[in-house]
């Protein structure tokens, strides 16, 4: 069993910034993927950024140059820095594991953005 719980969200001016934090209930050396998703209101849940094979990143086209996803595996925490924050990225975030073969999501963090 894996716990995921996520932190950091808030209410930001656009142009701000905000950093995420997922924190994981064991080491993040055993998980397949992980990485942070998205969903605003009337839309799909989207992949913002996460690590695969270990430590291949990938970013939305949407956050590229903007986002950045990082971990401290000491922490066992992964965390998304989110810069030049945008009304359009206003969305709840979710933290995603997948650990043999099984998926794990957080509890969700809300971002919005305020123009």
């Amino acid at each position: 069993q894996v716990q995921l719980v996520e932190s950091g969200g808030g209410l930001v001016q656009a142009g701000g910034s905000l950093r995420l934090s997922c924190a994981a209930s064991r080491s993040i050396f055993s998980f397949n993927d992980m990485g942070w998703y998205r969903q605003a209101p009337g839309k799909q849940r989207e992949l913002v950024a996460g690590f695969s094979s270990g430590s291949i990143t990938n970013y939305a086209d949407s956050v590229k140059g903007r986002f950045t996803i990082s971990r401290d595996n000491a922490k066992n925490t992964v965390y998304l820095q989110m810069n030049s924050l945008e009304p359009e990225d206003t969305a709840v975030y979710y933290c995603k594991a997948r650990y043999y073969g099984n998926v794990y999501w957080g509890q969700g963090t809300q971002v919005t953005v305020s123009s």
